[in-house]
Parts: structure tokens; sequence; C-alpha cells
């Protein structure tokens, strides 16, 4: 069976416009992760929202716009995402674990490597499932830029997972007709319909997301961006089925070709 991440964005786990956590979508996904793992996969999560818990925690009315602002909501946030995922979990009889990473961690070799060995030992208890997230108090690039896409694709190769799971609040890619794309063979191709704008809760964008999708494929692993919003995709996702925009690996050429 595979090791699988799944990157949850803000937008599908938040609801007031990424002021407060949606209760319901984490009793949803947590339940669809847990199907994974009863089925013998493997299964990381990548997780936005910290901030999101934070402005309601704290009670404020918006989001902060400033980094010092963020990385308080994130800090008060954290603890109340990681008790909704415990709380989520627990019924199906899963622990979460949580692993706080800054790229800093990631491209440092002993760092690195000491990430993925704690991820490897968490990985060998079938009933337990990782939980990332930026460490945001204290990283700058992540809040302003990646909304944890990047680092999601560099977890998937730390653990050496066959599947990426972008999560979102749309059906995956779409054309410039509006309509889903399902499969990509060159990223290149498509990156012509990506807008550059982003929202409140979607700090990267689908630019974002396309460059994470590309360091999957440089590792050997497949991605898929799909509709977090609705039910039963990522089973579907997993088994390969018509959801999302699906990028597979690129086709190695036949022998005596060019």
């Amino acid at each position: 069976m595979s090791r699988i991440v799944l990157k949850f964005g803000t937008g599908i786990l938040s609801r007031s416009k990424g002021r407060a956590l949606d209760g319901a979508q984490f009793r949803r996904l947590s339940a669809e992760v847990a199907a994974l793992i009863q089925a013998g996969h493997s299964c990381v999560i990548v997780s936005s929202a910290a901030i999101a818990a934070g402005v309601h925690a704290l009670g404020l009315t918006n989001r902060p716009v400033d980094l010092p602002g963020k990385q308080a909501c994130a800090a008060v946030g954290q603890p109340e995402l990681m008790r909704l995922f415990a709380s989520s979990f627990r019924p199906h009889g899963i622990t979460v674990a949580q692993v706080l990473l800054t790229h800093d961690d990631i491209d440092s070799r002993t760092r690195r490597r000491n990430a993925r060995n704690t991820l490897d030992r968490l990985l060998a208890t079938s009933s337990l499932v990782p939980i990332i997230n930026e460490n945001d108090t204290v990283a700058m690039e992540e809040i302003r830029f990646g909304d944890n896409d990047r680092l999601s694709a560099e977890v998937a190769h730390l653990v050496e997972a066959k599947i990426l799971l972008l999560l979102t609040s749309s059906d995956g890619l779409s054309d410039d007709k509006g309509e889903r794309i399902p499969i990509v063979r060159k990223v290149s191709e498509v990156r012509k319909f990506v807008r550059e704008e982003t929202g409140a809760m979607s700090v990267g964008g689908m630019h974002t997301k396309l460059l994470a999708v590309e360091n999957a494929l440089a590792h050997g692993i497949t991605a898929t961006i799909l509709n977090g919003r609705q039910p039963e995709q990522i089973a579907a996702a997993v088994a390969g089925a018509d959801v999302g925009t699906r990028f597979p690996l690129p086709r190695k050429k036949s022998a005596g070709t060019s």
C-alpha cells in the first residue's frame, strides 16, 4: 500500500471567510483519511488554517494583514487546529502527531534526516497520522507566498510518498472556458490558464500548486488537485478515478525512440 500526502488548504477547513474552523469539514475529511488507513495506506496531512483558528480564538473581526499579526494568530490557532484534528480522528481509533517544519528544516541535511527519521517512526504505527504545518511563528516565507503547497511536495519527497493530493475549494484546474481539465501530462502546457490573483485564504493560489506538482513529479510522485469540499473525492483520486485534475508521471520512452 502507498504512502499518501494530503494537503488541506485553509479554504476547505474554515468558514466565515477564513475567520473560524469548520468542524463538519474536519470530521468528514478525517473519516475519509481514516478509510484510507484502514485500507492499508499510510497518510500524512499537511494542514493550513492555524491563522483562521487564531482569528476566531482571539475574537478578531478580520484576518490580520501584517506579518506579526498573522504569526500571533498562528501561535494561538495551532493548538486549536490540532485539538480539532485529534477529536475528529479519535472515533476512528487514530492518534494524531504534530510536526512543525520550516523550509530551512528541509534544506538542512541534518535536520532533514532527523525529520525523515521521526516521520518514518510515526508512520510505523498504523493507527497514527502526522499533521504537518509550517512553523508560522518563526517562518515568514510560507505565510507570505506558499500556503503550504510547496511544503506538501517537499514532505511527499521526504517520506517517499507515491501520491500527493492537493485539496482546494475548486474542482481542479480549469481551462479558459472554465471547464475542468481532467488530466495534464505537461504542466508547461496548462500554466497559461492560471490566474495570478489570490484570495485572503489562498496565499499561493493555483500557481504554487503547479509548482508543488512539478516538484512531486520530478521525484516520481503522482499528484492530483481536487475539490476538498466535495465528499468522497479523496478515495476516488487514490483509485485513479476521474476527479479533479490528475498529473500522472511522464511516460517512459520506449527503447529505440529518440
